[in-house]
């Protein structure tokens, strides 16, 4: 199993730097929702030894099942629909054997995973444009499960992971090209039907209603747009320091942001330890998804390079999501800020990811 490994090559940056930004989740959680606080800290101890379990286990021994990866995700996500349970108008949840978890965050690691692998026995025996067919064909499904949940921002999320698998399992730059010149204009038209209304849109009223919102905040200060603008308030009277002394009257304790312990943790952040809290958070970001991909270019071989870059995708992708809603530069998402918001199911996932991120580095 070892015979492989170098464990002088143990990331012990990238460790620091993940545990580092999950505390300043805990403190966020600590100050937003308290009786969140142990749930959290519970599963971070999950999340650790998940961790260091994964990361001393091969990963080209895992990814030989890689097809069962793929009909887990699928079976899940389907089931969530059938006998999933519903809050805040979405159904993302289900129970089995007494665990409640969200299938959409395990799904992510679950295609990273089998994409990892499927990219390169695809590529050996089919064309080019075959082997994007079928992987897009395989992509499908999966983002479809998670749009009907409804949970646009996290189907779109992994659009975008899938994206870089490609690329990364050796896209040729004019497919690049021509992918982003069909993508651009699609955009461009889901957002001018948003914004004209009418039936040809294919995006629900909640959806429309978001972008909406995104353009003319003013127009639903009352309504859709109430969290985000409240948020950036919230961001701003933090000031350079914040308001951890809490003499100063808080925006969090007032009720204004629901969900700020999930979608809006940055919002916390940002009036608690002001904004120096959101910058180090940023930074911290920034540099586990530059290592994420550092670790990418030096793996030893491709499956290794799609699990690093998938996770770096993960990570740096789904924190500019969240970050741009809290701040008013993307319409509202609820989608959580990775290793910092609360919710175990992204925080376990996230370690075993990172788990795979270690063992394809000292293997490299």
């Amino acid at each position: 199993m070892f015979r492989t490994f170098s464990f002088r090559k143990f990331d012990y940056l990238l460790v620091f730097l993940v545990a580092a930004l999950s505390y300043c989740g805990l403190l966020a959680i600590q100050n937003a929702a308290p009786e969140l606080y142990d749930r959290q800290l519970k599963g971070l101890y999950i999340g650790l030894v998940t961790m260091l379990i994964v990361s001393t286990i091969d990963y080209h021994l895992i990814l030989k099942i890689y097809w069962l990866y793929y009909i887990a995700a699928i079976a899940l996500l389907a089931l969530v629909l059938y006998v999933g349970s519903s809050g805040g108008g979405a159904q993302r949840w289900i129970t089995l054997f007494g665990v409640t978890f969200q299938p959409s965050e395990g799904a992510k690691l679950l295609l990273i995973l089998f994409f990892s692998q499927f990219i390169i026995d695809c590529r050996k025996r089919l064309p080019l444009i075959f082997h994007l067919l079928l992987c897009t064909v395989l992509a499908l499904p999966p983002v479809y499960l998670i749009y009907k949940e409804p949970d646009l921002s996290t189907s779109l999320i992994l659009i975008l992971i899938f994206c870089v698998l490609m690329y990364v399992g050796g896209l040729e730059w004019p497919v690049v090209v021509c992918a982003l010149a069909a993508a651009v204009p699609s955009m461009i038209w889901v957002i001018r039907t948003a914004l004209l209304g009418g039936e040809q849109s294919i995006l629900s009223e909640y959806q429309r209603n978001r972008i909406l919102a995104w353009f003319h905040p003013e127009e639903f200060a009352d309504t859709t747009a109430y969290q985000t603008m409240n948020s950036m308030m919230a961001i701003g009277s933090g000031g350079l320091y914040g308001k951890a002394d809490n003499r100063v009257s808080s925006f969090l304790k007032t009720g204004f942001i629901s969900e700020s312990q999930t979608d809006f943790i940055f919002t916390v952040i940002g009036e608690t330890f002001g904004f120096i809290g959101c910058c180090a958070v940023v930074v911290l970001i920034f540099l586990i998804t530059t290592k994420c991909f550092l670790i990418a270019a030096r793996a030893k071989d491709v499956p290794g390079r799609i699990i690093a870059a998938g996770m770096g995708a993960w990570i740096g992708l789904q924190s500019f999501m969240n970050i741009g809603v809290a701040t008013g530069l993307l319409p509202n998402t609820g989608i959580p800020l990775p290793f910092v918001s609360y919710g175990l199911t992204s925080l376990v996932c996230l370690y075993a990811g990172l788990g795979f991120l270690i063992n394809v580095r000292m293997q490299e």
